[in-house]
C-alpha cells in the first residue's frame, strides 16, 4: 500500500518570479518553499545597477536574508518557519544544495535552468510523499520539468481574472432602453447635474462608483455613489457629453467620451485606459493632460513616460539631457501633439510652442523610483508589459495633488515572463475596481485609419 501524501507541499520558486514578485516567498501559506542555491546566484548576478530588475532583485534577497536571520545551516536546510508581517509564524523556507547526487532522469548540466530542474528530481526521490512543484514565469522551463517528471505551474498570486475578457471595461450596456427595465426611479437635480437614485435591485449585479451605464436609445449616466440600499446615478445626455473639448480635440464615439470624462474629472486621481492599437488612448489623454494643466491651471506640469524592454536600462553616456535621451522612447507623446495641430497654419511652430508653454516633462521608469510628484499629471504609457509589482512602484510616487493616467494595450506584451492577465495592467484595473477616486475605460474600435482598423482584426 503507497504512503500517503503529505498536506505540506515543496514549492521551488525560480528566479524569474522572485524578479515578477520580490514578496512572492509569503504567499504559499502552510507550505514549504524551497529556493535553489543556483536562483541565489542569478539573483546575485542581477543585483548590481539601478535598473528595476535588480532593485527587484535586491529587494527579494533582502526577503529571503530576513526569514534566514541568524538560523544555522542545519536549521536552513531543514525549514525555519516564516514570520508573516502580524509576527505570526506559517510555512517553512529552506534552501536547495545543487550538490545532490546525478538522477536517473538527468539534464545536461550546462544550463541554470537544467540545474534547477535535476535538483527538483532529486528532491522529488528524496521526498516521495510530498508533492513537488515548481514555480516558474517561464512556459518553457515548465514544459522541460513536466517532461522530467516534476509538478510545474506559472505563479498565480497575483492573477485576478481567470480570462482576460473578464476585466473590467468601465461601462456597463443594456439592450433597448435602460429605463423600461426601471420600476422605482427618484430624480432630482442641483447645481452640479441631474441625478437619479435606482434600487441596487433594479441594477446589474457588483456595480462599482464610476462606472457607466448606457443604453440603445442614447442614455448615458455614471455611478455616482452606492449606498446600502440604493445608488446614485448621475445622467450624462448623450449629446453633451458627445460635446467635451480637450484641447480642441472631440470624442469619435460614446466610449471616448466616457474616457475624456473621467480624465478631466478632478475628483479621479486614476484613470486607466485600455484597447487596441489606434483606439485613441494616447491622444485622449494628452489632450486632457494638456487642457488641465494650460487651460485650467490644474496641475503644474505633465510627466509622462512608457515602459519599453530596455527603458528601464541605463539611458547610456552620450550627449544629451534626460528628456533628449527620452524623446526618441516618447515618439507617441510628439507624434500626438502633431495629430492635435494638424489643422493649424504652421504644425511644426504649434508643437514647438506648446513644448514650451506646457510643463512636459519626458522621465525614464529608472528614475521615478524613489521620487515623489506633487500637482503633477503623470502619464504612463505600455503599462502592459509591467508587472504588478513595477506598477505599485509607479503609482506609489504620486504626491498631493497629482493625477496618474495609464494606459495599455494588452494585445502589445513585449516582455517574455508576462501574459494578458499576469501584466500590471490587468492587476491595477481589478485592484482599483472600488477605488471610488478612479476609474477606467476599455476603448473599442480602431479610429487611427481603415488600414489600421482591417490589420488589427485580420493580421
Amino acid at each position: 500500500m503507497a504512503a500517503r501524501k503529505s498536506d505540506t507541499k515543496l514549492y521551488v520558486i525560480d528566479t524569474n518570479v522572485l524578479i515578477h514578485d520580490p514578496a512572492a516567498i509569503l504567499n504559499f501559506e502552510e507550505h514549504q518553499v524551497v529556493i535553489p542555491m543556483t536562483v541565489l546566484e542569478e539573483l546575485d548576478k542581477l543585483k548590481m545597477g539601478k535598473a528595476a530588475i535588480a532593485t527587484d532583485c535586491r529587494e527579494a534577497i533582502r526577503q529571503i536574508d530576513r526569514i534566514i536571520g541568524d538560523a544555522s545551516p542545519t536549521e536552513i536546510a531543514k525549514g525555519i518557519p516564516i514570520e508573516r508581517p502580524d509576527g505570526s509564524f506559517q510555512g517553512h523556507f529552506s534552501i536547495l544544495l545543487d550538490t545532490f547526487q546525478t538522477p536517473s532522469r538527468a539534464l545536461p548540466d550546462d544550463l541554470n535552468d537544467n540545474k534547477i530542474i535535476n535538483s527538483l528530481v532529486t528532491l522529488q526521490e528524496k521526498h516521495p510523499n510530498r508533492e513537488t512543484t515548481l514555480i516558474t514565469k517561464d512556459i518553457n522551463m515548465r514544459l522541460k520539468a513536466r517532461g522530467c517528471g516534476v509538478g510545474a505551474q506559472d505563479y498565480q498570486n497575483d492573477q485576478l481574472v481567470s480570462d482576460v475578457s473578464l476585466l473590467e471595461t468601465g461601462y456597463h450596456h443594456v439592450e433597448g432602453s435602460f429605463w423600461e427595465t426601471q420600476e422605482q426611479v427618484e430624480t432630482f437635480h442641483d447645481e452640479t447635474g441631474t441625478y437619479h437614485k435606482i434600487p441596487l435591485h433594479q441594477l446589474p449585479e457588483d456595480m462599482i462608483v464610476n462606472r457607466f451605464i448606457s443604453d440603445d436609445k442614447g442614455f448615458i449616466g455614471k455611478v455616482h455613489q452606492i449606498g446600502e440600499e440604493a445608488a446614485l446615478i448621475k445622467d450624462y445626455p448623450y449629446e453633451q457629453l458627445m460635446q467635451t473639448n480637450a484641447w480642441g480635440l472631440k470624442p469619435r464615439d460614446a466610449a471616448q467620451a466616457m474616457a475624456l470624462n473621467l480624465l478631466l474629472d478632478p475628483d479621479i486621481h486614476l484613470v486607466t485606459l485600455s484597447g487596441q492599437a489606434g483606439s485613441g488612448k494616447t491622444i485622449l489623454a494628452l489632450a486632457a493632460a494638456i487642457e488641465m494643466t494650460v487651460a485650467t491651471g490644474q496641475f503644474r506640469r505633465i510627466i509622462a513616460t512608457r515602459s519599453t524592454r530596455g527603458l528601464d536600462e541605463d539611458i547610456g553616456f552620450l550627449p544629451g539631457t534626460e528628456a533628449e535621451k527620452m524623446e526618441p522612447w516618447l515618439g507617441a507623446i510628439t507624434d500626438n501633439l502633431e495629430a492635435l495641430h494638424c489643422d493649424d497654419e504652421n504644425a511644426t511652430s504649434s508643437v514647438d510652442y506648446i513644448l514650451q508653454k506646457v510643463p512636459l516633462q519626458f522621465k525614464s521608469l529608472n528614475y521615478i523610483r524613489g521620487r515623489s510628484f506633487q500637482h503633477s499629471l503623470i502619464l504612463i504609457d505600455e503599462c502592459q508589459n509591467l508587472t504588478p509589482h513595477q506598477m505599485k512602484t509607479i503609482i506609489t510616487r504620486a504626491g498631493a495633488g497629482s493625477k496618474v493616467i495609464c494606459l495599455g494595450n494588452l494585445a502589445q506584451i513585449d516582455t517574455p515572463y508576462l501574459n494578458p492577465i499576469s501584466s500590471g495592467l490587468t492587476y491595477l484595473i481589478e485592484r482599483f475596481k472600488h477605488f471610488p477616486h478612479g476609474g477606467t475605460i476599455h476603448l473599442q474600435g480602431s479610429p487611427r485609419s481603415e488600414l489600421a482598423e482591417y490589420a488589427e482584426a485580420h493580421l
